[in-house]
This record gives C-alpha cells, structure tokens and sequence, in this order.
C-alpha cells in the first residue's frame, strides 16, 4: 500500500514537471506598429504642447523574486532615456506642439505623462504610463508590455529603431486617439488657457489666483481671463518664453545623454537579453532536478521499506541518485547567482555628469550647478527674481 502511496506521488511529481516545463513557453511580438500621424489639419493653437516627466525608475515596485536582477544605476539611467526616446516620437508624430522632457512637474504644459518602468532585463520591457491635462483631469493610466526576440538586436534592426521603439509608438497613437474622441476644440482651448494662468499664479498669485477655481477633486476651472492689454499678463508671458528656452536647453543636455548612452545601454541590453534568457533557463533547470530529486528519493525509500532485496537495493540507488540531483540542483542555483553577478557588473559605467550652466542676463551673468533637476529649480527662482523686478515688487 505504501508503494503504490508513493507510486502515485511520483506519478503528481513528474506531472508537475511536465506543466512547469510547458509553462516556460514566452510569446515574443514579431509585429511593428508604426506612429499615426493625425489626418484632421490643427491649427496652432489647437495643438497641445506636452511635458513628459522623468520617469520613475520603479526600484520600490520591484518583486521580491527580481531584487538581485535589477540594477539601480541602469534604472536610473532608462529613467531619462526611456523619457526622452518617448518625446521624440511624439514630436516626430506632428501631432502636438512642443514635447519637452521636464526636469520635475513643476512647468505646468497642457498635457502632462508620468512614467514608471516596471521591467526592463533586454528581453522584456514594461512601461506604466499615467496622462492628464493642466486642469486636473486624469485621461487614463495603462500599462505597455513588449517582449522581444534576439532578431532585435540584429545591427540591421538596432540602426532603424529602439528594440523597444513599438512601445513608445502605441503610447502615442494611444495619446492621440484620446484626444480626438475625447477633447472639443474648446476645451483644448480651455486647457491652453489654463497652463497659461497656472503658470502665472505661481510668479502673482494674487492677481492670478481669482482666474481659476479648484474642486475637491483637484480639477482646475477658468472662471474669467486677463485682458490681453494687461501688463501682468504681458510680463508673465515674457516670463514663460525664457523658462521655454531654458526647457529647450535642458532637452539639448537629454538628447546628447540619450546619443551617448545608446552604444553602452544597447550592448548592455543585449548581454542581459542573454543573461537574462540563460538565469531563466538555469533557474528552470535546478526546479526540474530538485522535483526529480525529491521523486527519486520518495521512490527509493518506498522500494527500500518493500521488505524485497532488490527492492531494498533498488531503493538505496534510488536515494543515492536523489541526493544527487538534488544537490545538482543547488549546484544550478549557484550558477544562476554567477550570471545574477554578471548582469550587475554590466551597467556600471551607465553615469552623467552635467556641466555647470552660464547664463548672460541683461543685468548679471548667472551660474548654475548640479544636475539637470537642481539647476532647472535654481532657474526657476532666478526668474521669480526677473518677474519681481519688472513688476516693481523689489
């Protein structure tokens, strides 16, 4: 009775081997989704200018199971890189008007997106993408998911395009079919001149904060706007285009990041791809051998308590051979490790240092230190400096 208890066991054992192995398969896209470009004529003042924050790199969303496969540095580093080849598209789509990647949130633009990368290893990428407008008002959140082949990393292919280019072009047409099933010509209006006044409350907040009314929900409505004789409105304007150029500067310093991290990031990419194919394959490995292993030794003890010489004898070999696979299987997870290592080592080169930023005001020469975030708020308070001046508030 207690063979055929066990027969049974080892019977559910290999079953479960045989699911575990089948479970491994990963559907990879062979599709390309190309960027559609809007077919409805914009006039300017229709098309929506669009901030893209620096993306979160998603280290407090990583599971339990990926902590030692996950490099900081490199995340850190997608967090630019994936913000900025998003901007591109977007404004190669000539859909909208100006896309600028934004050192922090603090600019209001008319279209704000927020991104999180939740996995990135070379062979897959996951990307969370939350969008609304100046008003407050949320568009939608949706997460992308794409996983690639090794045709990817093909020269011939890394030249065209970003292996993971097909999920910032489905962002886009996302983006775009939103907009036009969802937003009147006068309410994109309404939104332009909401960013406008947004932007003027934080320099004269109180000539500007009786143009807006906020809910409870933290959406912003127009209750009236300045006259465009006004000559607060005129300063904050003037105002707005330096802070415009600055941003144009700082995506100048995002687009020769992105240039020079793309050799580096791409090789990495391409070894993790494999590093990470391999660690999956080992790790499934060792499973298949510690499942086998337990089998073996279940086997052997039950052929060994049978009361039988052979099966006595038999059950010993097969607790021998159980042992063995066992510790085999310890062996793979070692070696997993290795490669866990390896994948560390990969990405430590992937750093930026930002030049300090001399900038020739009429008055003064100014300079600014730091990163891109730092200077970009040192900027902010120089230019409510410049506003107070011209308004005769010092």
């Amino acid at each position: 009775m207690m063979y055929r208890h066990s027969f049974r066991l080892l019977t559910v054992l290999f079953a479960s081997l045989l699911v575990t192995a089948c479970a491994s398969h990963v559907v990879k896209s062979t599709t390309y989704t190309p960027v559609i470009q809007d077919s409805e004529y914009l006039p300017e003042d229709l098309l929506m200018d669009v901030g893209i924050s620096i993306f979160d790199p998603g280290l407090d969303e990583i599971d339990s199971g990926e902590e030692d496969t996950v490099n900081g540095q490199i995340r850190v580093a997608e967090s630019r890189y994936s913000a900025y080849l998003l901007s591109d598209t977007l404004q190669r789509s000539g859909n909208w008007g100006v896309v600028r990647v934004l050192p922090n949130g603090t600019s209001p633009l008319d279209v704000m997106l927020n991104g999180t990368i939740l996995q990135s290893d070379g062979e897959a990428m996951t990307i969370r993408i939350q969008v609304s407008d100046s008003s407050g008002q949320e568009w939608y959140t949706k997460e992308y998911h794409e996983v690639i082949s090794q045709f990817s990393y093909d020269p011939s292919q890394r030249s065209l395009a970003d292996p993971f280019q097909v999920i910032y072009n489905n962002i886009a047409n996302d983006l775009l079919l939103y907009r036009k099933e969802n937003l009147s010509d006068t309410r994109v209006t309404e939104i332009r001149q909401i960013s406008e006044v947004l932007f003027a409350r934080r320099f004269s907040p109180d000539i500007f904060n009786s143009y807006l009314t906020e809910d409870r929900d933290g959406h912003y409505r127009l209750t009236r706007l300045p006259a465009e004789n006004d000559p607060a409105l005129a300063r904050i304007r003037t105002i707005r285009e330096r802070d415009f150029m600055f941003i144009d500067t700082v995506q100048d310093y995002y687009a020769t990041f992105s240039r020079q991290m793309r050799l580096p990031y791409d090789s990495w990419r391409e070894q993790s791809y494999y590093e990470t194919i391999t660690l999956r394959e080992l790790q499934q490995s060792a499973r298949r051998r510690f499942i086998a292993g337990t089998a073996a030794v279940i086997g052997g003890i039950a052929a060994a308590s049978s009361g039988t010489y052979v099966g006595q004898t038999g059950g010993i070999v097969g607790v021998g051979s159980g042992a063995y696979l066992i510790k085999s299987g310890f062996d793979k997870r070692a070696e997993a490790q290795i490669h866990v290592a390896a994948l560390e080592e990969l990405g430590q080169s992937l750093e930026s240092e930002v030049a300090p930023k001399v900038i020739n005001l009429e008055d003064r020469t100014v300079t600014l230190t730091g990163n891109v975030e730092e200077q970009y708020s040192q900027w902010k308070e120089i230019l409510a400096d410049i506003y107070a001046a011209e308004a005769g508030l010092q």
